[in-house]
């Protein structure tokens, strides 16, 4: 069970990267022609197992999801790179802020980095409103992927936030 002192530990967590990715410059992941980059798809419904993936040069993130009623949704990905190649970050989100879609299952997996802080949301911030976090229960974080978590989960998904440590060498 989830202790307020591990929740707000995460969000302390989260804050801090969030606060470094912001005030840092992405720069070129070797092979690339930008640090970072935001590409537009839609989520569909009907229950099939659909994936949307975007890479930048060594990492890359992948969301795999199943979704039931309404039409598509327009969703976008975000991927960067720090730029002391030290993080890459991932971010998965419904612009509008509230998805309307129920979704019976979701994982966002990073690749060429282990997870240092990953997240999921139920709302995203939009029009005035708030990031709305899902319950520690309702999803789980491994060294490589953010999940939901079966029998848990309450089926709203709007946001999934990864930062990843990379594994690069030191000079």
């Amino acid at each position: 069970m989830a202790t307020a002192s591990s929740l707000s530990e995460r969000w302390l967590w989260g804050g801090f990267l969030a606060f470094f990715l912001l005030s840092h410059v992405f720069y070129p992941a070797a092979g690339t022609e930008e640090g970072a980059s935001t590409a537009e798809f839609d989520v569909n419904p009907g229950g099939m197992v659909h994936s949307f993936s975007k890479s930048l040069g060594d990492y890359e993130c992948t969301f795999t999801y199943a979704a039931q009623g309404g039409t598509n949704e327009q969703w976008q990905m975000s991927v960067g790179v720090s730029e002391d190649n030290s993080l890459f970050s991932c971010s998965v989100w419904r612009p509008q802020g509230k998805s309307y879609l129920f979704f019976t299952q979701f994982k966002a997996e990073v690749k060429g980095a282990t997870i240092e802080y990953g997240m999921a949301f139920s709302a995203a911030a939009a029009r005035g409103q708030k990031d709305v976090p899902l319950k520690e229960e309702e999803f789980h974080v491994t060294e490589t992927a953010v999940s939901h978590k079966e029998g848990t989960f309450r089926s709203e998904l709007s946001k999934l936030v990864i930062v990843a440590k990379t594994a690069h060498d030191e000079l």
